[in-house]
């Protein structure tokens, strides 16, 4: 106990989980809701609020009730009700799902599906074998490994999972006389730059959009045009220092470590991919594409017109299909690579476990736009900022959106978390601004995934750099100028975006 004790207080401050900031956000807000003046817009009959219409009206219940709301959050944020006659969210009420139920399920669902390929090896396998067939070629396998790390990022949030790839990728980076830089910024880059210009991505697309009451597919051709140009550019920066690193050693922002070269030489040769495997991969391809193809709205999308009459092949799956989808591929990826009935079930439990806590942030953030909700002071807040957002332009609206999500993306490092909480506000003010909302998530989840890119708070980039024996510091002198031109462009998009729609 006293060893640990040490640890702790050599360590230092801790920053607390996205669990434990969502419990005080919800505890702050309550208490806030005392404070804050209650009122309401007139809505529309799609459930907007109508621009200009706000008026005060009593929050209904005394103390007691208000308390009860506090006990209640967590309950209301996964299956409360929305009482269609006074607005009101309770477990045992009549009317709408206001909780995040769907999502909730979804969350688990492909969890279960990722870790079901992953147990597998396939992924990990086809990985190494692209690395390993490109490694005579160093420009080739930045940009071969960065392009599949960015494909994972956009489609599914491939994060945390790159941190298995270190022990391959240092060495092979070290073999072509690269520094531990490159492997570094290959992978955080790659898969960072996916995420931040997610297209599906369901932990960050998926759940904004989902708070924003648009489907998954809205916005996917800006976000994918988007991922093609952040993508080229991290890529082209990382080749470029790769580049300056080779013909002049000496310019490598973390030199050598003694034993680089004996290390260089143990870039082994992986194994070939069974026929499982490549099965696998195949099914995994197949299954994301069509999951691309079942949320895309077609007839907008292909005439540019938002009132499109949807085409009769159009599926317009939502989060409840999609999570059928992924617990019966998940299956069928265990039948595939011949897991077995223990391994498979085994399997199952376990991805559900491991991606319980982004399933419950959700939960717990739901929980907080219900408290807002019940005490009337979601609509006070949105007032207070209407009248800033109707004098701004479309483009500089967008711009603001993802500025102002900057540091909150900071303080609230969970993804889902972070936009289960902002979406019920930011979309109704990009209605005011007369800005799409698909608009809004692209500027939302661009903040989140930037900010992602350099923080000291995720696991990504911390558990990257200490794993590839680089300085963090070093880390940051690396990648600040990439953050500022990605910066720019991401609110030259953004900009665009909100002028088109």
């Amino acid at each position: 106990m006293e060893q640990e004790e040490a640890e702790r207080r050599k360590r230092g401050f801790v920053f607390p989980s996205a669990l434990t900031v969502l419990a005080a956000v919800t505890i702050v807000v309550w208490a806030l809701t005392f404070v804050i003046p209650s009122g309401a817009y007139r809505r529309n009959p799609e459930g907007n609020p109508v621009q200009g219409s706000y008026h005060h009206e009593a929050a209904p219940g005394d103390f007691v009730h208000r308390l009860g709301d506090l006990f209640l959050a967590p309950v209301n944020g996964l299956y409360g009700v929305r009482d269609a006659a006074t607005g009101q969210v309770a477990p045992d009420a009549a009317g709408t799902l206001y909780g995040s139920a769907g999502v909730f399920l979804f969350v688990l669902a492909i969890g279960t599906f990722i870790t079901v390929v992953f147990a597998t090896g396939a992924l990990d396998r086809g990985i190494e074998r692209l690395a390993h067939r490109l490694r005579a070629r160093g420009a080739l396998l930045i940009a071969g490994v960065m392009t599949v790390f960015s494909l994972l990022g956009t489609v599914e949030g491939f994060a945390e999972e790159t941190l298995g790839f270190y022990g391959l990728l240092v060495p092979l980076m070290l073999a072509l006389g690269y520094d531990r830089m490159v492997a570094t910024g290959t992978i955080i880059l790659g898969a960072g730059v996916g995420v931040m210009a997610s297209t599906v991505n369901p932990f960050a697309t998926g759940v904004a959009s989902s708070a924003a009451s648009i489907s998954l597919g809205d916005g996917i051709v800006l976000r994918s045009a988007m991922w093609l140009v952040l993508t080229a550019v991290a890529i082209g920066y990382v080749v470029r220092y790769a580049h300056r690193v080779r013909e002049e050693p000496a310019r490598s922002l973390v030199g050598f470590l003694p034993g680089d070269r004996e290390l260089a030489a143990q870039a082994a040769e992986p194994p070939e991919l069974t026929g499982l495997q490549k099965a696998v991969l195949a099914t995994v391809a197949l299954v994301f594409s069509f999951m691309i193809f079942s949320v895309i709205p077609w007839a907008s999308a292909l005439t540019g017109r938002a009132d499109a009459t949807p085409y009769g092949w159009e599926l317009d799956w939502s989060f409840a299909q999609l999570a059928a989808l992924f617990i019966v591929a998940a299956l069928l990826v265990g039948i595939i690579a011949r897991l077995g009935e223990q391994r498979l079930s085994a399997t199952v439990v376990q991805g559900a476990a491991d991606f319980i806590s982004p399933a419950l942030v959700i939960v717990l953030a739901r929980g907080v736009t219900v408290i807002m909700n019940n005490a009337k002071v979601t609509d006070t807040v949105l007032h207070s900022i209407e009248g800033t957002v109707s004098g701004t332009s479309a483009a500089v609206f967008g711009v603001l959106v993802y500025v102002v999500n900057l540091p909150l993306a900071f303080l609230i490092p969970s993804t889902s978390g972070h936009a289960t909480l902002a979406m019920p506000i930011l979309a109704p003010l990009s209605d005011f601004a007369r800005v799409s909302r698909a608009v809004t998530v692209t500027a939302w989840q661009a903040a989140s995934g930037w900010m992602n890119l350099w923080v000291p708070t995720t696991a990504v980039v911390v558990g990257g750099v200490s794993l590839a024996k680089v300085g963090y510091d070093r880390y940051l002198r690396f990648v600040w100028p990439l953050l500022a031109i990605l910066a720019v462009l991401i609110c030259g998009f953004v900009a665009v975006g909100a002028i088109a729609t």
